[in-house]
C-alpha cells in the first residue's frame, strides 16, 4: 500500500494505491475534501475506493498517478460548479 496526500488550493487530496486482493496489481483509491475558509472543517467532495471499476495498474506509481489526475479533474468540475 502506498498513500499520497496533497493540497491543491482549498482542496485536500488523499490518493492511495492498494494491492489487488490476489496480488494482481494495484487498485487506485481517492478522497477529495474541500477545506472550509471560515471553519476548520472538511466537506467531502468525492470518494472512490476502486477507481475505474477496480482496474489493476501494474505499479503503485501508475495507480497513484491516475488517482491524482482524477482528483484534479474532480476539482476542476467542482470549481466550475461553484463559479455558477
Amino acid at each position: 500500500m502506498r498513500f499520497l496526500e496533497q493540497i491543491e488550493g482549498e482542496y485536500r487530496i488523499y490518493a492511495g494505491a492498494l494491492e489487488g486482493p490476489r496480488g494482481d496489481g494495484y487498485i487506485a483509491a481517492l478522497v477529495v475534501n474541500q477545506v472550509s475558509k471560515t471553519a476548520p472543517m472538511l466537506r467531502e467532495v468525492f470518494r472512490d475506493d476502486s477507481l475505474s471499476c477496480g482496474h489493476r495498474w501494474a505499479s503503485a506509481d501508475a495507480a497513484l498517478a491516475y488517482a491524482m489526475a482524477r482528483a484534479r479533474e474532480v476539482i476542476r468540475k467542482e470549481r466550475s460548479l461553484l463559479a455558477c
